[in-house]
Formats: C-alpha cells, structure tokens, sequence
C-alpha cells in the first residue's frame, strides 16, 4: 500500500487527489482509464480520491433519448460498484463514485462512498437536477431522496454533493453543520451550448465555490471532465480552495490529470471553530429557506 499520510507543520496531513477525465462511448476504457488514474493517485500518496460525475461514459443527458435508460443499473449486483470498492480496499483510499442508479421505477444520478477499507458507506442522491439546453438531467433523473450527507470515513468527515448541487449554498452548508471537513463535488460542467457569444461560466463556477469553502470554513474540491462530446465542451479547471479561499492547486482546460493537495484537517478544525460562524447562525431566523417563495408560512 502506498505511504499515504504527510508531516506537515507538526500534524498529519490528509493528500486529497482530483482525476480530470475525457470520457467516450468505450464503458471500459472509461472504467479502466479511471481505475489508472485512482492507481497512479493512491501511487502519488492520496488517501481520498474523488472521480468526474458520470465518468463511465459519455455526458448522455445532452438529449432525451430513452435508450440511455438502459446505462442504470441497481446497487445491488451492480457491474462496476464491487470493482472500485474492491480498488479502494487494495490501495487503502477512500473513494466517492458516481453512477447512473435505478431503483424500481426511479432513476436517479447517485453517489456511493467506499471507505479505505472496500466497505460501502452508503449512497447520496443528487438533490438539485438542471434542466436546460445541453443539460437535459430532469428527463433522466428523479429529485434525490436522501437529504444531504456528511460521511464518517477513515480519513475524516467528507461531504458530497453533485454538480448542480455546487451552486446552491443550502447544500453546503448542510453538509458542514453534519462535520464535513471537506466538501467535495464530482461534476460535468462546460459550454453551455444555447449561449449567445460563447458564455463561458467557468470563472463564476469556481467562485461559487470558493465561497462555499470561505463561508463554512473547509476545505473544497471540485473533479471535472475535459474534451468535447456532441454540443458540449467540458472546461476542466477542476481545482481544490482551502478554507480561506485560496486555490491550492488547478488543472487547465483541456488535460486529463491528477491534481494534489495536502489538507491540514486539525489547523482547519482551529480555524473554524475560532472565525465564529457557526457560533453566530441565527437559525431561528432562517424560516424564508424553508419556502419556495421566500415568505414564511
């Protein structure tokens, strides 16, 4: 198993490794070029490792085609669940997975986390589901049913929201006042293709972001796909910010590639504790978070 664990400033350091993938049409290459990446980051001494959303194939829900209903597959007997937790147990890592889950008759965009030890932690459904030109998602998937989930790894507290999930601060912050330490989002984000001029939203996806790290103290990390599929151009850019909001390491736009960081858990936990926000909430003031249009009920 590789050393995975850095003196830092007196305390032990948590290596946290970001895979930026380009994904095809090949399911296996897909698999095998993630289980590579996941080797060469365990390799590179990261003991939490966060994959792109949906990595097992290309971005589908560009369009409403009832075929790719047939990409979800149940927990139970899934085809490649067994395999990562079975990776994760060799290589001592914890390990966030996204896939295409159905159950019954719902289908859902999930997350299943595998603890350093192979076990499975449990799954988080994505709770926000887009629908817009070039991100079809309400077509595919059923509002998530779990609620927001901060998990008790081997490695620490790490929440884990999806791709939509990382704009809305509500989530976030949710998962920070279950312990996250860390809030990770895997994600498929790039053009938007209905865009006048090209907009370009990777410079304010980040910023959400960071001020999701800022606002709850935490360490954030974000994995993205690159290339181009169909309409859609995925930007890369995936990044980790600390606490503060400082970006600790970034891919570029168009690299598959596996980013580091080493998170000081105990000095963020000092940090945290000592800014005061979570001291200060007045959640008894918060009923307006609870409607749809602001007014409380």
């Amino acid at each position: 198993m590789a050393e995975v664990e850095r003196e830092r400033h007196g305390t032990k350091a948590l290596r946290l490794a970001l895979v930026q993938l380009a994904c095809s049409d090949d399911r296996e290459r897909n698999l095998a070029k993630a289980e590579s990446a996941v080797r060469e980051a365990a390799a590179g001494g990261a003991r939490l490792i966060l994959l792109p959303e949906l990595f097992e194939y290309l971005y589908w829900p560009q369009a409403e085609r009832e075929e790719y209903f047939e990409l979800a597959h149940g927990v139970d007997g899934h085809p490649f669940l067994p395999r990562f937790q079975a990776l994760a147990a060799e290589l001592g890592v914890v390990l966030p997975v996204s896939f295409f889950e159905r159950a019954g008759q719902a289908h859902f965009n999930s997350l299943q986390m595998i603890d350093a030890d192979g076990s499975a932690l449990g799954i988080y459904r994505k709770s926000h589901i887009p629908d817009g030109p070039g991100y079809e998602e309400k077509y595919y998937f059923n509002p998530g049913d779990t609620g927001f989930k901060a998990w008790h790894t081997g490695v620490g507290v790490i929440g884990v929201g999806i791709c939509w999930d990382q704009w809305f601060p509500e989530c976030a912050r949710a998962m920070a006042l279950q312990g996250a330490e860390v809030l990770l989002y895997p994600t498929a984000i790039g053009s938007e293709p209905a865009a006048a001029g090209g907009f370009d939203t990777r410079d304010m996806w980040q910023r959400a972001m960071i001020g999701h790290a800022v606002a709850n103290a935490c360490y954030l990390g974000a994995a993205n796909r690159v290339g181009t599929e169909g309409d859609a151009t995925f930007y890369g850019s995936s990044f980790v910010a600390d606490p503060s909001g400082e970006k600790l390491t970034e891919a570029d736009r168009n690299a598959e590639t596996v980013l580091y960081a080493d998170l000081d858990l105990a000095a963020a936990r000092r940090f945290r504790a000592g800014f005061g926000f979570f001291r200060d909430r007045r959640p008894e003031l918060y009923g307006p978070l609870l409607t749809l249009d602001g007014r409380e009920r």
